[in-house]
């Protein structure tokens, strides 16, 4: 199977299997995403649900937000994990919305990747769910099945974000990354994996892979 083959049955399953992925994390606004998604960091999608409502009655905008100290938002957002780190990135970010950006989140890779906390996979994030501008980020999931599927070297995100925008149409890019995260999540899991369960990888995966 050619690399253009196995790119070509990725997507045909992808489009079967999650024709309108929906965004795993709640949120209802450029900047509830971003918060959203600085929260997630080392953490599930799931847990961070749980908590973005309850910091977001509080404060769901960087007004509201500078309102509170570093340590109010770290009580709020200790059960995600790294709360020291993202507290006060979640604080400093917002002060700089209010006081460069009027409140709202800037629609570049460079200002947000600029801000407290915010890297690229973030900035990557935000800028293709928020404002529809074509991106890829790369979370572990992702990272994972490129290396299985044998579409990357999986030596590193960077390289492995690369080989992604290099092999799947632009186009596709910002629904594509959401479809693989689900298609790993349910059938190619990291632990207690079964193979039997995970056709793309069954048919188009690297050898010690399909044993």
């Amino acid at each position: 199977m050619t690399k253009s083959e196995k790119v070509e049955f990725v997507i045909k399953t992808l489009e079967q299997l999650y024709p309108n992925p929906p965004i795993p994390l709640d949120h209802k606004d450029p900047y509830t995403l971003l918060i959203a998604v600085l929260l997630s960091a080392q953490s599930t999608d799931a847990r961070v649900n749980t908590i973005t409502p309850l910091l977001f009655e509080k404060a769901d905008n960087p007004y509201d937000m500078i309102k509170l100290t570093v340590d109010q938002i770290r009580e709020i957002i200790k059960p995600v994990g790294l709360s020291p780190m993202k507290s006060k990135g979640i604080y400093g970010l917002s002060k700089i919305l209010v006081e460069q950006y009027n409140g709202l989140v800037p629609e570049s890779f460079e200002a947000l990747e600029a801000l407290p906390a915010v890297g690229h996979k973030t900035a990557s994030v935000v800028m293709a769910q928020a404002f529809g501008v074509p991106a890829f980020p790369v979370d572990t999931h992702i990272h994972r099945l490129m290396y299985r599927w044998g579409l990357s070297t999986g030596k590193n995100v960077v390289q492995t974000e690369r080989d992604a925008k290099r092999l799947f149409p632009k186009e596709k890019w910002n629904r594509l990354h959401l479809q693989i995260i689900f298609y790993g999540r349910e059938y190619s899991p990291a632990r207690g994996w079964n193979l039997a369960n995970d056709i793309i990888t069954s048919t188009v995966g690297r050898a010690e892979f399909r044993k």
